[in-house]
């Protein structure tokens, strides 16, 4: 399963961009992490939340794709974020967790931190879809 995310992961262009790493997959969780950089930040210098979006959105649609059978993949159907405090700090771990999934759509939810708290300072509510048997979309 690890080998499967990160040959997968290591095709996303977004990704290798912000330069997250993967930290840690099981089923049905996956851990990213992401360095502060300058260059992705707002105005004040916090990470912008199109950058803690992004990612948060690819930890849930890689914990979705660990419950999914070999021949699957997973879009991304709809997403909430709360973002509840600015995200500062020089190192963020971002999770994906799988609440719950079906054959068709699996539900999970995302946390945010920044430099080892234990308090989120965002979270994501995201609906993934599986696909199946479709060549032009694999894992």
């Amino acid at each position: 399963m690890l080998a499967r995310v990160r040959a997968s992961f290591d095709r996303q262009g977004m990704m290798g961009t912000l330069g997250v790493e993967v930290i840690a997959v099981e089923p049905g969780r996956v851990e990213l992490a992401l360095r502060h950089d300058d260059r992705f930040t707002q105005q004040h210098g916090f990470l912008h939340a199109g950058a803690v979006a992004s990612v948060l959105d690819t930890a849930c649609g890689y914990a979705a794709y660990t419950v999914m059978p070999p021949e699957a993949a997973v879009l991304t159907a709809t997403y909430t974020i709360n973002l509840l405090a600015p995200a500062a700090g020089r190192r963020f771990v971002l999770t994906g967790e799988v609440v719950r999934a079906g054959r068709t759509l699996v539900v999970c939810r995302g946390e945010a931190f920044g430099d080892g708290s234990q308090r989120p300072f965002a979270v994501m509510q995201a609906t993934m879809s599986a696909v199946h048997n479709r060549p032009d979309i694999s894992g």
